[in-house]
């Protein structure tokens, strides 16, 4: 891809940009004049999120998707571009992918750090399609995408998709669309969006799909929303600070004190690359050990009488 092919695409994600604030505005306006209550302050905050964002953006693609060039360098395939069945097998890839990463950006502590800024958001609208990390480009998102590259896509076309597959997931961050039918399960849309922010224990960890939950249908990962459980958006531990530097860093923060506790290199390795809630000595507040600790707290009889309380909020490090 040359400089004159990447200017429209780069000038095209910036109107996009442009064109998702005003929408969320128009949704901000439109719910606040119906009284379907509407926070101000957390699109706001996601806005100056948004703003930060933009200065990470100039990091090289060699630098986001470390060895793609190499790897495409020696590719197993050269594919035609001009072919519609490449861009088909390009988006199938990049979704594929996609599901991975995400799924490893919230069962991976390393990366839940950099991802945990997108579901910082306590409210679910519009606007926290674009709260997103400052952190990401550097920290190995584009890493899962590499397999692509070695296949036979170009890194351009790799990041290029990976943005497109991104933008569609815009729209489906609006919590009053209601569910679409038999949609639902095989796209990615509002209503399994909101299982996958919401924090509720039997949502968590869950609908990981950008376009497609085809492969969360294929890995156990797929959960529908139920009308019995209303979901509760944020972190189990809710962030209340609207400062963008804090939503930005909280986790990093929170990382690197426990790192600095840390007495073995097991604690280390487990802190980087466990899933959030790790603890070394003990099941921590992992998704699992909450849930094991709810179901215990919920049974009948004298286990469920003398079942341990739920970890103090403060000790959940999602």
């Amino acid at each position: 891809m040359t400089l004159s092919e990447a200017v429209p695409l780069r000038t095209l994600l910036i109107a996009m940009g442009g064109l998702a604030v005003a929408l969320a505005l128009i949704e901000g306006v439109v719910l606040t004049w119906l009284r379907r209550g509407y926070d101000w302050g957390e699109s706001l905050a996601s806005l100056a999120v948004a703003v930060g964002r933009r200065l990470f953006e100039a990091v090289p693609l060699a630098v986001a998707m470390p060895g793609g060039f190499w790897l495409y360098e020696h590719r197993l395939w050269t594919l035609p571009l001009d072919a519609w069945w490449t861009w088909l097998a390009l988006f199938a890839g990049v979704e594929f992918c996609y599901y991975w990463y995400h799924r490893c950006a919230h069962r991976v502590r390393w990366f839940w750090a950099s991802h945990a800024v997108h579901h910082s958001a306590n409210a679910f609208n519009l606007s926290a399609a674009y709260r997103l990390s400052w952190t990401g480009r550097l920290t190995g998102t584009l890493v899962f995408f590499l397999p692509l590259a070695w296949l036979g896509f170009p890194p351009q076309a790799i990041a290029a998709a990976f943005v497109l597959n991104l933008l569609y997931q815009f729209w489906i961050h609006a919590g009053w669309i209601p569910r679409l039918g038999p949609l639902e399960g095989i796209l990615n849309t509002p209503s399994a969006h909101r299982v996958h922010h919401a924090a509720n224990l039997d949502y968590l960890d869950a609908n990981y799909g950008g376009v497609l939950l085809v492969f969360d249908r294929l890995f156990g990962t797929w959960v529908p929303e139920r009308d019995d459980l209303p979901c509760r958006y944020g972190l189990v531990e809710p962030l209340t600070s609207r400062n963008p530097f804090r939503i930005a860093f909280f986790q990093w923060v929170a990382l690197l004190r426990d790192l600095r506790g840390a007495r073995s290199p097991r604690a280390v390795a487990g802190y980087l690359f466990g899933p959030p809630g790790w603890a070394p000595d003990g099941p921590g507040t992992t998704t699992e050990a909450l849930r094991a600790c709810a179901a215990r707290a919920a049974a009948p009889g004298p286990s469920g009488a003398d079942a341990p309380a739920m970890p103090p909020a403060a000790a959940v490090a999602r």
